[in-house]
């Protein structure tokens, strides 16, 4: 079996946030799609380990924000590559509320307000069906999950239903490269790694990088 035949299927970016009393919670997901006209119905995949999704489960509420090309890409790793059971991921962003839902503060093609109607186990990820509650329009050019790997050149989460773990690639060339632990993001330097740098998707550190060998 090749499952790099999956690759070609089309993906996009999303937060989904819902509130946790009164504290916000969220993740990014990759995978959501209309299911129905009337009533609007759309259906989202999360997988199992996210507090996320034990969150919506109770709540029963949640928003969904659809990642644009011109959106920060640190909040794709803040919401995508942190747990919000130890992390307030709203902290360096802010966040407006809609019908009990939290929305993180940011440039996105458009917001959406859904309450859960049914969960489908799927075994390690579970759909959640929701019927639209409210929409939002916003600007921008939605982020493919092409456009992610190919132009900022993110890695998927391990949570993710598109997660594959890659081998290590020898390096060509003069310079060096450097990926970081915690979300896979490579970057290539002449020399050592700066001792300032940041990683542009998860914001982590020189000390979380380590060589591409």
């Amino acid at each position: 079996m090749d499952k790099t035949a999956l690759f070609s299927l089309t993906y996009g970016l999303y937060v989904v946030g819902s509130m946790d009393g009164d504290r916000p919670v969220g993740c990014i997901i990759n995978t959501c799609f209309q299911v129905t006209c009337e009533p609007p119905t759309l259906a989202i995949s999360l997988n199992k380990n996210n507090y996320t999704l034990e969150v919506i489960q109770k709540t029963q509420q949640y928003s969904l924000s659809v990642v644009a090309e011109n959106t920060d890409p640190s909040i794709i790793g803040q919401f995508g590559f942190y747990s919000s059971r130890d992390t307030d991921k709203y902290s360096d962003y802010g966040f407006t509320e809609n019908a009990g839902t939290p929305l993180v503060n940011g440039d996105f093609c458009g917001r959406l307000i859904l309450e859960a109607i049914k969960f489908v186990d799927c075994g390690t990820h579970v759909i959640v069906i929701g019927q639209l509650k409210d929409a939002i329009a916003g600007k921008g050019t939605p982020m493919t999950y092409s456009y992610y790997h190919r132009v900022i050149k993110g890695k998927a989460p391990k949570n993710a239903p598109t997660y594959v773990a890659e081998e290590p690639k020898a390096q060509e060339g003069t310079k060096q490269k450097f990926r970081c632990n915690l979300c896979g993001y490579e970057a290539e330097f002449e020399g050592d790694i700066p001792d300032d740098f940041k990683c542009p998707i998860c914001q982590a550190g020189k000390n979380m990088f380590s060589k591409v060998e």
